[in-house]
């Protein structure tokens, strides 16, 4: 296929949104493709159209797209690809940042993208269980190869899951290291509220894991526990604690050359050497990278390289969102295992999180959030028991 045939047959929908978006506002994005292809205006808007309630986009088709949650930037990836109606649809790790029943809906939209439209899709994931209802066939990659078919019936299964159960928590939490009071926030006066009155607090000594749909005020309630957003009502309470927070992107914190730089970027401002740095590379599983530069890693270690970044200064809050998205299971072992002991040495850690399984076995305890607030807070145990679409 020339350049041409393959941007009208063949669609890729990349791991992080962020990299694929350029516009500014969801409509233009649902019509970029189009337009470098030539479609006629009346076509164009008949394609948006019919794919904005394809994925239910009507309510935010005209925001700003550097106000959408990772979620919703996730759907107007593929979205905004779909409108270019492809015969073959690639997708990289297309779910690891939706909420559950996003997830289902998700997964549905592509059942029906094969079925009804007749587009062979093709999916790169780390967390295959989800796809068992919808995939007719499964491969195994390893070194670069396709080593394998593998069953389907094996994709349902938790075996290696339970690897994690040795970060369970050991002991209960103690003091409250942070809380939020009847806080407001929105980010613009044009804009509905994001936090509505938000109450919560959050204990030392424990992982604080925080779920909920996309959209709901997760990630932004990290930016006001981290304080790069103020509450325009109530207040923040953190004390004198220190806190760093690890955003979506990883990008955001590696300006380096090298990884090694990386990691000695503020050796000097918080007094660690380069033997700590190399502690920390190796039980991080980065030992062999130092040379690297951060952006010639893959999305896992990228990931794994920012939080080793975050860890050598020592905050006493850490602040984790959407940790380990595109994670294989032995990098989100590793990232379990530092955040429990980043709890037991006293720290108190809170990550926004749509990876269930992880939240389950990990944190002390797990909150709902829900249209800005918090529905609930409880142990993993209670908070899992009964519940009907949040299930690990």
């Amino acid at each position: 296929m020339d350049v041409r045939a393959s941007a009208e047959r063949v669609g890729y929908v990349f791991q992080d949104p962020e990299n694929q978006i350029v516009c500014e506002t969801v409509w233009h994005e649902m019509a970029f493709g189009l337009e470098n292809l030539g479609v006629s205006r009346d076509e164009m808007r008949r394609r948006v159209a019919e794919t904005s309630y394809f994925f239910g986009l009507e309510d935010w088709l005209h925001r700003d797209t550097d106000t959408l949650s990772g979620g919703r930037k996730q759907l107007l990836s593929l979205a905004a690809v779909l409108a270019l109606r492809p015969r073959v649809l690639l997708l990289d790790e297309p779910t690891s940042q939706l909420d559950p029943v996003a997830e289902k809906n998700f997964l549905h939209a592509l059942f029906r993208v094969n079925r009804e439209l007749g587009c062979t899709v093709v999916v790169a994931t780390h967390q295959p269980r989800p796809m068992l209802e919808y995939a007719t066939c499964a491969y195994r990659i390893e070194g670069g190869r396709v080593r394998d078919v593998v069953d389907l019936a094996s994709l349902g299964s938790r075996e290696g899951l339970l690897a994690l159960d040795s970060c369970r928590p050991a002991q209960g939490a103690t003091s409250a290291a942070a809380a939020i009071r009847e806080g407001w926030f929105r980010y613009d006066r044009a804009g509905g509220w994001v936090l509505r009155g938000l109450d919560v607090t959050f204990s030392s000594g424990a992982v604080h894991a925080v779920v909920g749909g996309n959209g709901c005020g997760k990630s932004t309630m990290l930016s006001v526990l981290a304080k790069t957003a103020k509450l325009q009502r109530g207040r923040m309470v953190r004390g004198t604690a220190s806190a760093a927070l690890l955003p979506q992107n990883p990008k955001a914190l590696l300006v380096s050359e090298t990884v090694r730089d990386e990691l000695m970027e503020w050796a000097s401002s918080c007094g660690y050497d380069e033997a700590t740095a190399q502690e920390q590379t190796a039980r991080l599983g980065l030992a062999g990278l130092e040379t690297r530069h951060p952006y010639d890693l893959s999305g896992g270690q990228r990931q794994l390289l920012a939080l080793a970044k975050l860890l050598l200064i020592g905050p006493e809050l850490l602040l984790l969102d959407e940790p380990t998205k595109g994670l294989d299971l032995a990098s989100r072992c590793i990232i379990a295992r530092a955040l429990r002991e980043h709890a037991q040495a006293g720290g108190t850690v809170v990550i926004a999180t749509h990876d269930l399984d992880f939240a389950e076995q990990v944190s002390d305890d797990v909150a709902m959030m829900f249209d800005g607030e918090i529905a609930c807070m409880e142990s993993p145990a209670d908070f899992f028991a009964d519940n009907v679409f949040y299930r690990a």
